[in-house]
């Protein structure tokens, strides 16, 4: 059968909160005032301190909802690709990136799943030549996001969402591998046969530990161009966002009920 790595993005293969990175951008854009600028880098502190446990994530879930109600989509995919380079490149961990490669030629499909946007994780995704990159749903209507959430990529959620790939892709998810750096991803991780702790958090560590699962301590981000090359990413990222948004429009209808 087939097999994956799925991968987290934030401290996973990102040394930062991906989303929190783009509040300067959407800042100078008039999409958020210095308030939220504020927020988002003490944010950023914390996530970086200690990571976000359940709670945190759960106010970070409301905070992004009621924050970007009322954005033009396009707008949002606008400032995200044309800052993409500035703000990401500087912190993709370089041994994230030579794993990603190591997977890849083993035959393994590359699955990024994370809790930011999927606005924002699908360009990523494609630049690292994910297959899929699966991220936080927001609904839309008329062009603008409603603040309702389809799906929010964590904790449980994440497992079902690569649960709901191994039956579509013909994975074997006993023979795929996770990594993650947060403890909320337990579930995640305890989905596949070959579990992962990337940066962990002290909770995840000790559980690591306890279950003798694999730690990864990546400490080296660098310029994504210096360790990929470009045009290989393109080639390999060109179907990634259309990939993943058929199938995540086909996924995120099944969760929610709708038609796809």
């Amino acid at each position: 059968m087939a097999q994956a790595a799925f991968f987290d993005l934030d401290k996973t293969i990102l040394a930062k909160s991906s989303s929190f990175a783009f509040a300067r951008p959407f800042y100078r854009e008039g999409l958020i005032g210095r308030t939220d600028v504020v927020k988002s880098a003490y944010a950023q502190f914390v996530f970086l301190a200690s990571g976000a446990d359940h709670d945190q994530m759960e106010s970070m879930r409301d905070y992004m909802s009621a924050l970007v109600t009322g954005w033009e989509v396009e707008k949002v995919k606008t400032i995200v690709d044309e800052t993409l380079d500035e703000i990401v490149d500087p912190m993709v961990y370089e041994e994230a990136v030579e794993l990603i490669d190591e997977h890849r030629r083993a035959g393994r499909d590359i699955i990024i799943i994370s809790s930011s946007g999927t606005e924002v994780v699908e360009p990523i995704g494609a630049r690292l030549g994910a297959d899929v990159a699966i991220g936080t749903q927001v609904a839309i209507e008329d062009g603008r996001y409603t603040g309702d959430i389809l799906f929010y990529a964590y904790g449980p959620g994440k497992a079902d969402a690569m649960r709901s790939l191994a039956e579509e892709r013909g994975y074997d998810l006993s023979e795929c591998y996770a990594y993650s750096d947060s403890s909320t991803d337990l579930p995640m991780l305890e989905a596949v046969g070959h579990p992962i702790a990337v940066n962990p958090d002290s909770s995840l560590r000790a559980t690591a530990l306890e279950r003798d699962w694999p730690i990864r301590d990546f400490a080296r981000p660098v310029d994504m161009s210096r360790t990929i090359e470009r045009k290989q990413a393109v080639a390999a990222g060109a179907g990634v966002a259309l990939g993943a948004a058929a199938l995540g429009l086909a996924w995120y209808a099944r969760r929610r009920g709708l038609r796809a």
